[in-house]
């Protein structure tokens, strides 16, 4: 009896086939989750670092609507810190005009920012539970398929009548090929959140920087 992938394949049962196609399916999600995260992340990155300098020097110079103008563009709506600092530019300018005290207008700047920074956050986690559901359960779909494989397998010793290895390896084939494809994709995935969540933790500290440099640049307006 030959033990190749493809010969493997073939002897596999249909329930053993629609687990494999499944955790296939499962990891092709998984990646392409990854790709496109990464692409959204690398689109923020490079706006951010367009505009982070356009709107330092606007701010320096006391142009806070020009400011506001630039960092609610369409080109810069893909930027994280864009967004906080519009955020933060348009909660100060509306408690000014409400007639707030400085101190309310500062305060209300700082929510502002940290509001757009929680709603940038979640866009950017968006797809994080599905690679999270792809990691806690690919093992569990793998061993739906490793039990119907020992099934196959005391089948196969009880229409031979024998415990023989060839009696037995087809089942034990199945059983350890899901087995072992189930513990590959939740590797897959989770690797791919874990990379992704570390590269989250690096926004948020820009935006809390980011954050923080509008509130003191409003104080400083004292």
């Amino acid at each position: 009896m030959q033990f190749g992938l493809i010969e493997m394949w073939q002897q596999m049962g249909a329930v053993a086939k629609t687990v494999a196609f499944i955790l296939i399916l499962l990891s092709v999600i998984a990646i392409y989750l990854f790709i496109e995260r990464q692409m959204t992340f690398s689109r923020a990155k490079a706006k951010s670092k367009q505009a982070a300098a356009a709107l330092a020097d606007l701010l320096k110079a006391g142009k806070i609507n020009e400011a506001l103008t630039l960092a609610n563009k369409k080109d810069y709506k893909s930027s994280h810190l864009a967004r906080v600092t519009a955020a933060g530019i348009h909660e100060y300018l509306a408690a000014k005009e409400s007639g707030l005290s400085q101190d309310e207008q500062v305060a209300s700047a700082a929510r502002g920012c940290d509001r757009a920074a929680s709603l940038f956050t979640q866009d950017l986690k968006r797809g994080f539970s599905v690679l999270a559901t792809i990691a806690t359960s690919s093992p569990f779909i793998g061993l739906f398929g490793t039990i119907f494989g020992i099934i196959t397998a005391f089948r196969g010793m009880q229409l031979t009548g024998s415990g023989g290895i060839g009696a037995v390896a087809g089942g034990i084939s199945e059983a350890l090929i899901t087995t072992a494809f189930g513990i590959l994709v939740a590797i897959i995935a989770l690797w791919c959140y874990n990379l992704l969540n570390s590269r989250i933790e690096v926004y948020q500290a820009e935006m809390s920087n980011t954050s923080s440099e509008i509130v003191d640049f409003f104080m400083r307006k004292k």
